[in-house]
């Protein structure tokens, strides 16, 4: 397995809606911080190859995100598309919290990261899978407001990575997706970045000394965290 590649995560196109999930796809990668601000996307051939879909269908779902404002297309030498980030809703039009689609994503994650932190510690991992894991906490660590939640969920991915089960990733990668989009509409709290930055050491620490117990009960207790602040934020 080879870690920390986008396409280890970014799943190929299954259903009849190609268009339409193949805009979903892109945007969680992008959500996600798989392909980084800044980076230009892999070409247009291996990107449709590994998503499953026509040229011609990934042609319009990139210009679509263009449009949108996450793409930037370039020509000539230095060409190519290039990721913008996330568009933030403007102050006046954000979207407040919806309760229902927070306790559902609140519940699911509550199940199946917990379980992947766990299932990482009991993993015999490798040298790449433990410095892949470190690299994750150390760029979240390193991280300013800018990238934070981006490199936050990268981390979070990692762990499931390390846990063996590509299904497990996919399913924690979908959760994280839903939960980045809520936690986009709330503000940064240097607080709480801090704390959760101590967390995620103490939760790497775990898993890397192979104590699963522990793992778990951490990533709950991190987890509660990001709970109390969103139920708070709720209208």
């Amino acid at each position: 397995m080879e870690f920390g590649h986008p396409y280890a995560i970014l799943r190929p196109v299954r259903s009849g809606n190609t268009f339409e999930e193949t805009i979903e796809h892109l945007l969680q990668a992008i959500k996600l911080g798989l392909f980084p601000r800044g980076e230009k996307l892999p070409p247009e051939r291996d990107l449709a190859l590994h998503l499953g879909v026509s040229r011609a269908t990934l042609r319009d779902a990139l210009a679509e995100l263009q449009r949108a404002g996450y793409l930037e297309i370039r020509r000539g030498r230095y060409g190519g598309t290039y990721i913008l980030g996330s568009p933030r809703l403007a102050e006046d039009g954000e979207t407040p919290l919806d309760p229902e689609a927070c306790q559902d994503v609140l519940v699911f994650r509550s199940v199946v990261e917990p379980a992947a932190a766990a299932l990482a510690a009991t993993a015999d991992l490798s040298a790449p899978a433990r410095q892949h894991l470190q690299s994750c906490l150390t760029d979240v660590q390193q991280a300013d407001e800018s990238t934070y939640r981006t490199r936050d969920a990268r981390f979070h991915i990692a762990v499931a990575e390390l846990a063996g089960s590509p299904s497990l990733v996919a399913a924690v990668a979908d959760v994280r997706a839903r939960a980045s989009a809520l936690l986009d509409q709330i503000p940064l709290l240097s607080t709480n970045l801090e704390h959760s930055n101590a967390q995620h050491g103490a939760l790497a620490e775990a898993i890397l000394h192979g104590d699963p117990v522990r793992a778990e009960s951490l990533m709950r207790n991190h987890l509660e965290g990001t709970a109390s602040l969103l139920r708070g934020f709720l209208p």
